[in-house]
């Protein structure tokens, strides 16, 4: 009885030797992304297009054309509440959030929200990926399949 129970600590000393000195487990991008970096308010500066034609995408956010969101003004708090308002003055009610998984890039993500939705309510939303972000400028992108390869729209911020 003795030897079993010694035995058994001594397998679990070394499981927790091996555990505790292994490599950390890391995304595909390496890019894991805090919070804190997106609060505030941000304007986006410029529209891009990467592996795509402009012309390409008529339609983004199931609002407009990628353009007409040049120059809009997006507030992101700390609770995951936001807004975006276009140049023209339309205003949209936003609930965000980051999404740093294993596997995958990691992914400004939001769902927008109508009078009397609630976010944990609403299914439908729109996932960016987080190409940068430093605290003052950040660069988001939207993936578009184009034939077997992925274009992207790309959207650059700057923080006000």
């Amino acid at each position: 009885m003795k030897k079993i129970f010694l035995a058994t600590i001594t397998l679990l000393a070394v499981t927790i030797l091996f555990t505790s000195c292994a490599a950390k487990k890391s995304t595909v991008n390496n890019n894991i992304v805090s919070r804190g970096k997106f609060v505030g308010t941000w304007t986006l500066t410029a529209v891009t297009y990467d592996g795509l034609l402009p012309a390409a995408v008529q339609v983004v956010f199931n609002q407009g054309p990628a353009q007409s969101f040049v120059n809009s003004t997006w507030k992101l708090t700390n609770s995951g509440n936001g807004s975006y308002t276009l140049g023209d003055g339309s205003s949209q009610t936003i609930f965000w959030s980051v999404l740093n998984g294993d596997g995958m890039d990691t992914m400004f993500q939001f769902k927008k929200l109508f009078e009397g939705d609630k976010a944990q309510k609403v299914d439908d939303g729109y996932r960016l990926v987080i190409g940068s972000n430093d605290g003052s400028s950040m660069v988001l992108k939207t993936p578009v399949a184009v034939g077997d390869k992925t274009g992207y729209i790309v959207y650059s911020f700057s923080k006000k």
